[in-house]
């Protein structure tokens, strides 16, 4: 695998982080993915990600990371779990569980989540005052002191109740507008979800096979980095950028240099 530089562990604060000046987005775009491989800083690295997040015609979401992107950035993956967890504690990121994989986590940064879940209120339109008042004692008792990826039932229940009486309409509301997921296996525990990524997530699963399917059916079972991003996926809305990053950071893919630049491979183990 190519070298990444190794993580210094910087941690920036949320005022730290509104002090800075704005990324050019569009400069950030046209920066090519092997001179942007990778990042010395867990911050920075979300920073960059979330900039060159790609644009979606169809679907409205504020921009998120992989965690497997993460790891294919930036060398000590010890050290990104450690900056995350840090992260997520000052409020800065959100941690999301995908069920696109068992190991699949997004990383969205805390006010684009609180952007997300206005939308999804706006869109649900409830009628009824008293039952909306849910989503504000969400925000304010439950994403504020709850920063795991599940919520229990009772839990869910205690944190909402610091802001009036609450009902199973109100935990149904939450599911409706998204921004939760009942487990399957555990009835009384939920997942955190970001709201109106469902078609997202469908074209990730699939912008994965396609992008494998690619490299597999060169003679060598690698490409060019620089030619490999220049290719269109047709089946997913995520550009080929994002799903590179992924792919390499999940092990599937993996990096070698060579005299005519970065190989992207397909591993064999």
């Amino acid at each position: 695998m190519a070298e990444s530089s190794h993580s210094g562990g910087k941690k920036r604060s949320r005022s730290e982080s509104e002090e800075e000046p704005d990324v050019d987005a569009t400069s950030i775009q046209s920066i090519r993915l092997e001179n942007d491989l990778t990042f010395s800083d867990t911050s920075m690295a979300l920073q960059m990600m979330r900039a060159q997040f790609p644009k979606l015609d169809k679907v409205v979401v504020q921009p998120f990371i992989l965690r497997s992107q993460l790891y294919s950035s930036v060398k000590d993956r010890t050290q990104v779990d450690r900056d995350l967890e840090s992260l997520k504690k000052e409020a800065v990121v959100r941690v999301f569980k995908l069920n696109t994989g068992t190991d699949d986590n997004a990383i969205m940064f805390m006010d684009d989540y609180l952007i997300q879940m206005d939308n999804a209120v706006k869109r649900l339109d409830v009628k009824d005052r008293e039952l909306s008042e849910v989503f504000g004692w969400f925000k304010q008792y439950v994403i504020k002191s709850k920063t795991d990826v599940t919520i229990s039932h009772p839990e869910l229940c205690s944190l909402l109740s610091n802001g009036g009486d609450v009902t199973e309409k109100h935990v149904t509301l939450l599911i409706n507008a998204g921004l939760l997921t009942r487990q399957l296996i555990d009835q009384n525990l939920y997942w955190f979800a970001i709201p109106n990524i469902g078609s997202i997530l469908k074209g990730l699963s699939q912008g994965r096979k396609e992008l494998i399917s690619l490299i597999n059916r060169t003679k060598y079972k690698e490409m060019v980095l620089a030619n490999l991003e220049k290719k269109k996926l047709r089946l997913s809305p995520l550009d080929i950028r994002f799903h590179i990053r992924d792919l390499i950071g999940s092990g599937l893919l993996k990096t070698v240099q060579s005299p005519i630049g970065i190989l992207i491979r397909l591993s064999r183990d």
